[in-house]
């Protein structure tokens, strides 16, 4: 069980890295991520190498000792591999003391004042105050202080992936399921960035060591190869879960034990109902998942909203019942607002390529794992008068 940590169960949390997953690991801390600045704020081009060096700097400048800093969430996933884990966010993690508040003060100036050294030559940064900044390039702030200490940052990104700089000094639970549960500590490499004065190749690169917080790394890794859904303490999950375990289900995961899946299910919604109770809560969160994971991919956000109405329908167990259809509507809706802009979207394109005969009645537009047979009034010629039928030519 999670939580053991005799010598032998603590070791297998962890595995040294192969040339191969060093390389890709290397590839995506030395990528340019454009931090997006809202208004007249120009756009920081900033490589996470660099920027995890200045905020650590800033930190320990400031006295808040950084114990370990480590890559985690889908980009662990694909740096182990690459296959079957695309990322979104960029998710850091800088293992520090939050035990008062002046810490997650610290913190948060640090992360501010960072940006500053990341803005273009000629930006007079004299003028600009940190309340500025935080307008500017920062998406959301969390901070958790009941329970957990821990605090996020995450910077704007419009192409959906935002650099996420997660302060911890205690959670509890550090993952939902075995497939996002690595992480990978960064302080060696950072080390070599450091010191070495040749590039990194197959015969000269730095020793990376990643942990699966699952408990088991070699059972994890086989659960990502495989493409399976397994976890640990289900009832421990927070609501947000329910919402990856259908990501991982419109992605073709299975679950590595069926029989036991129904259960899971019931504890996510539950867990998922408990922590967003109010309808308006649950759009906001569910929008902003969409907006998130499913940027440009109308047909993936589509699927994974029908399997989300799927399961909230089958395993909600702990609503009244006209509290479920009101989420089970909200659902509905949303995905009816996908399939429409889908549908308007290859209809404009239909046209604008003259795709299409102009004395149809209608056309099939494929979406999903199917397709919708979408009737329309079609273009007249311009000697004809507009037809008001919707469905059927008039003779």
């Amino acid at each position: 069980m999670e939580g053991n940590k005799s010598p032998a169960n603590y070791d297998q949390r962890f595995a040294v890295l192969s040339y191969e997953q060093v390389r890709r690991l290397h590839k995506i801390m030395d990528e340019v991520v454009p931090i997006h600045g809202r208004g007249n704020f120009p756009t920081l081009e900033v490589k996470l190498k660099d920027l995890v060096h200045v905020v650590r700097g800033k930190l320990e400048k400031d006295a808040v000792s950084v114990k370990d800093i480590r890559l985690n969430g889908g980009a662990a996933s694909h740096v182990l591999t690459p296959e079957n884990s695309p990322y979104n966010d960029l998710d850091l993690i800088f293992g520090v003391d939050l035990s008062n508040q002046r810490s997650f003060d610290k913190v948060k100036a640090a992360v501010l004042d960072s940006l500053l050294d990341f803005l273009p030559e000629g930006v007079s940064k004299n003028r600009i105050s940190s309340c500025s900044l935080k307008e500017a390039y920062v998406k959301k702030m969390v901070k958790v202080i009941e329970g957990d200490r821990w605090s996020l940052i995450s910077l704007s990104n419009n192409r959906g992936r935002n650099v996420e700089l997660k302060f911890v000094d205690v959670m509890k639970r550090k993952f939902e399921f075995s497939v996002d549960s690595f992480q990978i500590i960064l302080d060696s490499l950072l080390l070599f960035y450091d010191c070495a004065e040749v590039p990194m190749d197959e015969n000269f690169y730095p020793t990376v060591v990643g942990e699966s917080v699952y408990g088991d790394f070699q059972e994890a890794l086989y659960h990502l190869n495989k493409k399976l859904i397994a976890t640990r303490n289900p009832e421990e999950i927070r609501g947000g879960g329910l919402f990856k375990y259908c990501n991982l289900l419109v992605r073709d995961y299975e679950p590595a034990n069926p029989e036991d899946i129904k259960t899971l299910e019931r504890y996510m919604c539950s867990r998922f109902f408990i922590d967003f109770s109010d309808i308006n809560q649950q759009q906001v969160k569910l929008e902003s998942y969409l907006a998130n994971h499913f940027m440009g991919d109308s047909q993936s956000k589509y699927e994974y909203l029908m399997i989300l109405q799927r399961v909230v329908d089958e395993s909600t167990v702990c609503l009244m019942g006209h509290e479920r259809r009101q989420t089970l509507s909200l659902i509905e809706e949303l995905a009816h607002q996908v399939y429409f802009q889908e549908q308007s979207r290859l209809f404009a394109k239909t046209r604008s390529l003259q795709l299409y005969d102009p004395w149809s009645v209608g056309q099939q537009f494929h979406f999903g794992r199917g397709f919708f047979y979408t009737p329309y009034v079609s273009a007249q010629p311009a000697t004809y008068p507009s037809c008001p039928c919707p469905w059927t030519s008039c003779v």
